[in-house]
């Protein structure tokens, strides 16, 4: 197993690519192709696994494809925090096509696997070129599945979707052709030894180019001002395709943390450097999260759509984990990287939890008629476990105890106390938490107990599936995978604190 450990490294890679185009080779023969996809998803947690618990001493290694040494060739680096993500995309994987079920194009499949491909690239890879090609692998199999289906309103949504995202895809070659003209590379270490000795007459360069790549990887986070893509996006997207997406917003701040973590918050300040090049980000990132908070919070509370709702939470997310890294220290990275998992997770469930919901109103099985209406569609009071998974999806996302998001916001309110700007973050996190609790108490109201506007569902129907088994087993792994973060809250911690540490050593 040792000769054969370092190569798992780009197995999350090749794997999903592999059997993506064994699919589409298999279009016609449904069955094989979903043997291809189940084995596959399957192979990729082992996998993760494996690597989780390598790392988990602090391990780390980095393959170099071909054999090529940096910064020729392309480089993949593993360690810690790059297998947790890895596991965390797996798990989503597997819930996104628990979820589909029978539903979505032939296409799906492969579409899938290589969604899967360009998430795990950009977290393993070592390379800014390579994280921008892995970018737009993601990024092509994303624009594919959130078009899957039919729908003037997906159709809207797609097109600023793909619109926005060219946007960032050409910043991001900017900014890369920047970093390689000060330079000379574009591997991220030796980017990173480069930086510390730059010329004084390059510092400025590096700087904007820095600050364009915080603005790329803010545009994939959601953050302030330029999130307004998520609502209507994730809001329009079919539910198998949401859950997958949940993860989506992470890989920007993944990107944050681990290139402007390693090219700019440990560079020396030495007489060469013009302009500061330590905590280019630092300034920045605590102001745009609180305020993403506070927007996110704001539109849940004001969304009439279910959908809608659980994207504005979604953008909750993504602002509370930009405003844990900017305070730069290490409990509250390992609290952000704590949260990060559990938002993923219970925003995947919420979507499927409003699924439910909306399908159960329409007495249909399928999306077609489902109605996605807060206030104005038939209240649900005939099905108590959908109220139950609502309820209980609510308080995981909400953050109440005993889960695990409460456990993630305790933690950054202890790591913010040490900070001056405390008093902020407290009134900021608290408030945001109540406007969400409202917005979801408001929400649960008038779905289940509010005055019904239509006609009550056929009696013939009332005992119609909602969307099959799959639906159901992809929200109670979710929810397992909470439930798991909080009963063993500490041992997770102790790992993440450690990952932590040794991101603020590089």
């Amino acid at each position: 197993m040792e000769g054969l450990l370092p190569h798992l490294a780009v197995l999350p890679v090749a794997l999903p690519l592999l059997a993506g185009a064994l699919s589409l080779v298999l279009l016609r023969h449904a069955g094989w192709v979903r043997a291809i996809t189940v084995v596959s998803l399957s192979s990729l947690l082992a996998m993760s696994l494996v690597l989780l618990v390598q790392t988990a001493g602090g391990a780390s290694w980095t393959y170099a494809l071909g054999d090529w040494p940096a910064p020729f060739g392309i480089a993949l680096a593993v360690d810690r925090l790059a297998a947790m993500m890895l596991t965390i995309t797996a798990v989503m994987g597997i819930a996104c096509r628990l979820a589909a079920g029978n539903e979505g194009s032939r296409r799906f499949d492969a579409l899938l696997l290589f969604q899967l491909a360009g998430l795990n690239g950009a977290f393993l890879t070592a390379d800014l070129f390579n994280l921008f090609v892995f970018f737009e692998v993601l990024l092509a199999a994303s624009y594919a599945l959130l078009l899957d289906g039919a729908g003037a309103a997906r159709l809207r949504a797609g097109l600023h979707y793909v619109t926005v995202n060219l946007l960032g895809s050409s910043l991001f070659l900017i900014a890369a052709a920047m970093f390689y003209g000060v330079a000379g590379t574009l591997n991220i270490a030796d980017l990173d030894a480069r930086l510390a000795t730059l010329p004084a007459s390059d510092a400025g360069l590096a700087q904007v180019a820095g600050l364009l790549l915080l603005a790329v990887f803010a545009i994939k986070a959601a953050a302030l001002p330029l999130g307004f893509w998520l609502p209507g996006t994730y809001g329009a997207a079919a539910v198998h395709v949401a859950v997958l997406f949940a993860v989506m917003t992470k890989v920007g701040i993944y990107s944050i943390l681990r290139v402007h973590g390693a090219l700019f918050e440990a560079v020396p300040q030495t007489a060469s450097t013009a302009l500061p090049l330590a905590g280019l980000a630092l300034p920045w990132l605590l102001p745009a999260g609180l305020a993403t908070l506070l927007l996110g919070a704001a539109g849940a509370l004001a969304a009439r759509d279910l959908r809608v709702l659980v994207a504005w939470l979604v953008v909750v997310s993504a602002g509370t984990l930009l405003a844990a890294l900017g305070l730069g220290t290490v409990p509250a990275t390992a609290a952000a990287l704590y949260y990060l998992p559990h938002s993923t997770f219970a925003a995947g469930a919420m979507f499927i939890a409003v699924e439910f919901v909306a399908r159960r109103r329409a007495g249909s099985s399928t999306p077609v008629a489902a109605d996605y209406r807060i206030y104005a569609g038939r209240p649900v009071r005939e099905a108590p476990w959908i109220a139950a998974l609502f309820f209980v999806t609510a308080l995981v996302v909400a953050g109440l105890p005993p889960g695990s998001g409460f456990i993630a916001k305790a933690l950054l309110l202890d790591a913010a106390a040490a900070t001056p700007a405390h008093a902020w973050i407290w009134s900021v996190v608290l408030l945001s938490s109540l406007v969400v609790v409202v917005a979801l108490a408001r929400c649960a109201s008038a779905v289940f107990w509010g005055p019904s506007t239509a006609a009550a569902i056929p009696p013939a129907v009332q005992g119609t599936g909602v969307g099959g088994r799959g639906l159901l087993l992809a929200a109670l792994l979710l929810l397992g995978c909470g439930l798991v973060m909080a009963l063993f809250a500490h041992p997770s911690y102790d790992f993440l604190r450690q990952t932590a540490a040794a991101l603020g050593a590089t």
